[in-house]
């Protein structure tokens, strides 16, 4: 297993970063290496995310030094969506087949997690979120029939999408995290716009469903001192809480988000007007 770090950081000091250590700090590139499970860990509210891609072996979620536990899982809960092909997560010997868009919440005291592919379908992609956990929530198997669609945006003002609703209150009890999928709509290029922030959460996009040689220019900071960070198919940013979380794509695209903090209200944030932004 896999697992690099990010460090917190003043929004002072961001301000002055130039391009390379905007991406250094903020970007993880490598979600998904194929049999293996890859994972960031920010200090952000603790958050761990990443990817788990089996292409010809099991992989298993393993706890360590790095989480100071014997398990992944004694202290923290994970959310997991299927980006990619089919597979099978076993959860102390409960086996769940996804497919492309199925969730998954696994709770709290978990002691094994692997993860697999099936034999004649294409490899898989997991995207993972994983925050810290003080209570224990039954795990739950959410296909995308059972996500609660919100649909936002107009077509008029290119932010037509859905927003699919995984772990959270609408949908299955957990003790921080919050899931989600937001899908755009052909011709739809913004995400999150007019945008937000929420000092009581994070935030983690990842951005998938892009072709090769598209992007999404992602805005990051504070609202009165913007930056943009570039990002390609399969990677994913941090947003701390003091952050706003946008963006524009070359085309459409599809992400999914992922928060941890003190509060799982989904309309708790300060929305920012669009002609107050600098």
């Amino acid at each position: 297993m896999k697992l690099e770090r990010r460090y917190s950081e003043h929004p002072d000091d961001v301000k002055h970063y130039d391009t390379k250590l905007l991406r250094e700090r903020f970007i993880f590139e490598d979600v998904f290496i194929k049999d293996e499970i890859s994972l960031c860990y920010t200090h952000s509210d603790r958050v761990v995310f990443g990817g788990a891609f089996p292409e010809t072996k099991k992989l298993t979620l393993t706890g360590g030094k790095d989480f100071g536990s014997d398990t992944f899982l004694d202290r923290r809960e994970l959310g997991i969506i299927c980006i990619y092909g089919e597979g099978t997560v076993n959860a102390d010997g409960t086996e769940y087949k996804m497919k492309k868009g199925d969730g998954l919440y696994i709770g709290k005291e978990t002691k094994e997690v692997t993860f697999s592919g099936q034999t004649g379908a294409p490899s898989p992609k997991f995207y993972l979120a994983s925050a810290p956990a003080h209570s224990v929530h039954p795990t739950v198997f959410i296909p995308i029939e059972k996500a609660n669609p919100r649909k936002l945006g107009e077509a008029a003002t290119s932010n037509a999408r859905t927003i699919y609703q995984y772990v959270h209150p609408a949908v299955c009890q957990s003790c921080q995290l919050v899931m989600g999928m937001t899908v755009l709509e052909e011709g739809s290029i913004w995400n999150t716009m007019p945008c937000h922030t929420h000092e009581r959460r994070m935030e983690v996009y990842f951005y998938f469903d892009m072709a090769d040689d598209a992007a999404v220019f992602h805005m990051h900071g504070k609202p009165e001192e913007t930056r943009h960070i570039i990002m390609q198919n399969e990677q994913a940013v941090i947003s701390p809480s003091w952050s706003i979380h946008s963006g524009a794509g070359t085309s459409s695209y599809t992400f999914i988000w992922a928060m941890a903090g003190e509060n799982q209200t989904f309309d708790d944030m300060d929305t920012v007007k669009t002609i107050n932004l600098r």
